[in-house]
Order: structure tokens, then C-alpha cells, then sequence
């Protein structure tokens, strides 16, 4: 069960969509305010008191990424954003102008449930004792993942994972730069090589998403690699 404490702002406009939400994560214990256009759910959510909002992209009034961009100008609470298009540029924008999530709808409600409860939970400052990173030459433990930079191999709880060449030099360069943030700018030119430009952006959250999808026990509550609002990807020491 959730904490009751926690409270959401359901910010929809279909009003079977948001009832049905609404009365799921009421079930899942937590309570729910909704809004039923961009205005009036920028307003409640500037004016209230949420651990997270739930924000649809295409609203009547004001659209998702405009109440965004101000909820972000005053606050930092975790804003996932709901789309029913499919487009990578609507999710990549999103995420640049401050969502921390988002979900395609039709969605479950299983998987909404866990996204929600990850992002409050890093919110929160939810902080598991971690043991230091083991680093040598040709390999850096990290708890039970192992990357064997000799033999470019990397394991968990020795069981091996098969990665893309991407995703093991994106696994590596975070691994052997362990507590340090690096924005998706800085990574598509110190492991892709590329220019800063808005195209390339995509591949990085693609990638990251891979790969944590393998290295994650839960990817949509990572341990391993950390996503730090408006800063980048880190792996913690």
C-alpha cells in the first residue's frame, strides 16, 4: 500500500480516463485531486500541496507542455506526462522541459502504479546503503554488477549480460566516472562522438532505457543508474 500521505494531481480531460485513475490510486492508497484542463490544473498545482503530478500532453485551455514549463519555473515536484501519440519528439521534449516520466496511453494501471511510485520514492530522497565501487584497470565491480573491461563482458549476480556495443560503452563511461552527473549532451559526445543538436537527444534516452531494461532488477526503479531532474544520468557511489 502507498502512503496515504501522498498526494496526486490527476491533470485530464477525459473524464472516464481520469476516473478510472482516480479511483485506482485511491485503491492503491493514495489521494487524488483532478483537473480537467491545462488552466485549471496549472492552477491547483501551483496553489496546492502534491507529491506528484499526473499530466496529460493534449488539453483544452493550455496544453501539458505549457503547464510544465511553468510548474518547473516554481516547483520541482515530479510531473509524469500522459501522451496518446506515439512520437519520440513529444516524449523527448517532455523530458527537456521537465517532465521525469511519462506513459503512452492506453497504459496499464499496474504500470502507472510503479511509475509513480518510483518517482516519488526519488523524490522523496529514498536512499539505500550502497557499498563503494570496486575499480581497477580492467574491471569495476559495482555491488553485483561486474564489468569485465578486459574481455568486454559484463555480468549480474554472475549471470552474464548480453549488451550492444553502445549500451557497454554507455555502462562503462558512467561506471568509471561513478557519483559524477553528465547531461545527454555531454554523453552523445564522449560516448557517441556526436555534435550537441535536438535529433541526436532520442538516442541517448533510447539507449539509457535498453539499458537499463537488462542491468535494472526493476528498470522503472533503477539502482544502478540515476536520473538527476534537470542535471543528467549518474551511477551513485
Amino acid at each position: 500500500m502507498a502512503d496515504t500521505k501522498k498526494k496526486i494531481l490527476i491533470v485530464e480531460d477525459e473524464r472516464k480516463i481520469s476516473q478510472v485513475v482516480q479511483v485506482n490510486l485511491m485503491m492503491a492508497g493514495y489521494d487524488c485531486d483532478v483537473a480537467s484542463d491545462g488552466e485549471e490544473g496549472l492552477r491547483m498545482a501551483l496553489t496546492g500541496v502534491y507529491d506528484l503530478i499526473l499530466l496529460d500532453l493534449m488539453l483544452p485551455k493550455r496544453d501539458g507542455f505549457s503547464v510544465c514549463k511553468e510548474v518547473r519555473k516554481t516547483l520541482d515536484t515530479p510531473i509524469i506526462m500522459v501522451t496518446a501519440k506515439e512520437e519520440a519528439d513529444d516524449k523527448v521534449m517532455g523530458l527537456e522541459i521537465g517532465a521525469d516520466d511519462y506513459v503512452t496511453k492506453p497504459f496499464s494501471i499496474k504500470v502507472l502504479l510503479a511509475r509513480i511510485k518510483a518517482n516519488i520514492r526519488r523524490f522523496s530522497g529514498e536512499v539505500v546503503e550502497r557499498v563503494a565501487p570496486e575499480v581497477n584497470e580492467d574491471k569495476i565491480v559495482i555491488r553485483e554488477l561486474v564489468i569485465d573491461n578486459k574481455n568486454f563482458r559484463v555480468s549480474k549476480g554472475g549471470r552474464e549480460i548480453e549488451l550492444s556495443n553502445k549500451e557497454y560503452e554507455l555502462l562503462y563511461f558512467l561506471a568509471s566516472h561513478v557519483g559524477e552527473v553528465f547531461e545527454r549532451e555531454e554523453l552523445l559526445g564522449k560516448v557517441w562522438g556526436y555534435d550537441n543538436y535536438y535529433g541526436a537527444m532520442r538516442t541517448v534516452d533510447v539507449t539509457m532505457s535498453r539499458l537499463r531494461a537488462k542491468i535494472e532488477d526493476k528498470p522503472a526503479e533503477p539502482e544502478y543508474i540515476i536520473t538527476k531532474r534537470s542535471k543528467g544520468y549518474y551511477i551513485p557511489k
